[in-house]
């Protein structure tokens, strides 16, 4: 049975128990579930090594009390994880590295289900998949991006799921190295984090020792427990031992200003949520110029304070940013004064059907020289294509252009530049449209209206014709 198949078994046998509602509630159970089966594979890695002692209390441990298809079940099982497991790993000591991330994982997580015999068809279900299985984990990493789509399909306006291929084609262009510090702020599932770590793999690490400085350069903040335990789990999978470095905190509830030297690093790849507004009170952590309670506008001027000189970020952002006015203008501005803004990828409609319309942009920058220039690139769908869907999404290859291009820039029809000055003159607004494409041409307004008049006077006009045609037929019949 495939990996794809058992997760969908998993799924089905999860919608029989009157305890989860809803697709969230699912994924977050199916998240503590798969948390310990993935850390009980690790540990047998970890275990080679005499030294080692598992923070999680040996009847707990997913081996003791699951790996048994014919153990606990029932009102035992249910009981079992409810006034035993839970409690317990609620209270580990967070003394070990080990124990601080078992612990973040199991103070915010709930065991959903309330039918026992249920619980262990799912353990049972998860046991089929071997994570000690090179061929099994690699094709995890396909079926888990699955679940964490189906996340956002249960999340809220301004939690989206990024495609692979956008996260892979920011990380390659910021190309980060293997010394450096690297963040993601908003890091939701991991999905920035699991890119650079396979970027840097690629090349960069030759020996134990290189790896090593990788895990410990690598750094993630997320507000929500379900996307914190799932990035979590998500940076287990991809090999990093101990994922202490991901944090459960909103990176905007702190003061600005206490951001120190010690917090700054080197690259930033993010996807702040857009179109959310924070909770009252959170706009007051930033200097009064830049107050506001909108989300990706916060996390902008939060990337900039949190970028040493010479650092580089990619960040994601909606057009609402290019354009907007007040507020919006003065990070702008900020962001042009203190940063080389090069590159602006403008994607076109649909990147992140079905969960949301809303247009988006790539913004690629370098804190500590001024903006002379802003290059555009306006990526254009693949040929025949007139938007992206679930089983039509952006892929990696159609990025080759941009790649091919960043290096040796010239104008072509998908590309422009615009000076700093023009910027400036136009109050900054960024949001330049393709000098190469003609506008097209939707009539005078007035005329329009007209028109839109007239049409609507005869849908009227023919919807009582119909009903008057009806009411003769049914008066004939009576």
């Amino acid at each position: 049975m495939s990996i794809s198949t058992t997760i969908k078994a998993i799924q089905d046998i999860m919608r029989k128990d009157s305890g989860v509602d809803g697709d969230a509630q699912r994924l977050s159970q199916l998240g503590w579930m798969l948390f310990l089966k993935i850390y009980d594979s690790r540990e047998e890695e970890f275990e080679l090594n005499d030294e080692y002692h598992s923070p999680i209390p040996e009847e707990y441990r997913w081996r003791s009390w699951a790996a048994d298809e014919e153990g606990m079940t029932g009102e035992t099982l249910l009981s079992f994880i409810d006034t035993g497991l839970f409690p317990a790993l609620k209270e580990i000591p967070p003394t070990t590295g080990p124990g601080i991330v078992v612990k973040r994982v199991f103070e915010n997580s709930y065991n959903y289900m309330k039918n026992g015999t249920l619980i262990r068809q799912v353990v049972n279900k998860l046991n089929e998949i071997d994570f000690n299985s090179s061929k099994d984990r690699h094709l995890f990493g396909d079926i888990y991006e699955k679940l964490l789509k189906d996340l956002q399909s249960a999340g809220n306006a301004g939690e989206f799921y990024t495609p692979r291929a956008i996260t892979q084609f920011m990380v390659e262009m910021v190309a980060p190295r293997l010394e450096e510090k690297k963040l993601d702020p908003a890091s939701g599932t991991g999905g920035f984090l699991a890119s650079m770590l396979d970027f840097i793999r690629r090349d960069q690490v030759k020996n134990v020792e290189d790896e090593t400085i990788l895990q410990q350069s690598i750094h993630g903040i997320e507000k929500k427990p379900l996307p914190h335990l799932l990035c979590t789990t998500n940076m287990i999978l991809h090999g990093i031992d101990v994922p202490t470095n991901i944090q459960l905190d909103n990176a905007l509830s702190r003061p600005l200003r206490d951001y120190g030297r010690k917090d700054q690093v080197d690259v930033i790849v993010t996807n702040p949520p857009f179109g959310g507004m924070e909770e009252d009170g959170i706009e007051t952590n930033f200097p009064s110029g830049f107050q506001t309670r909108e989300t990706a506008d916060l996390f902008l001027v939060l990337i900039m304070h949190l970028l040493k000189d010479g650092g580089r970020a990619a960040i994601v952002l909606p057009d609402g940013t290019l354009f907007g006015e007040g507020v919006k203008t003065r990070i702008k501005e900020k962001l042009l004064t203190e940063c080389n803004l090069h590159t602006i990828v403008r994607l076109p409609n649909g990147v992140f059907n079905p969960y949301t319309g809303i247009k988006t942009n790539l913004l690629f920058f370098t804190k500590g020289e001024p903006t002379k220039e802003v290059w555009y690139y306006e990526h254009p769908y693949p040929e025949g294509y007139k938007s992206y869907s679930k089983t039509k999404p952006i892929r990696i290859e159609e990025f080759g252009p941009e790649k091919e291009w960043w290096d040796n820039r010239v104008e072509n029809e998908h590309t422009w530049r615009v000076s700093i000055d023009q910027i400036k003159e136009s109050g900054y607004n960024l949001d330049i449209k393709n000098p190469h494409v003609e506008d097209e041409d939707h009539g005078d307004p007035i005329e329009l209206l007209a028109r839109y008049q007239k049409i609507v006077s005869e849908v009227i006009e023919t919807r009582e014709k119909l009903k008057q045609e009806l009411a003769a037929c049914l008066e004939r019949n009576n």
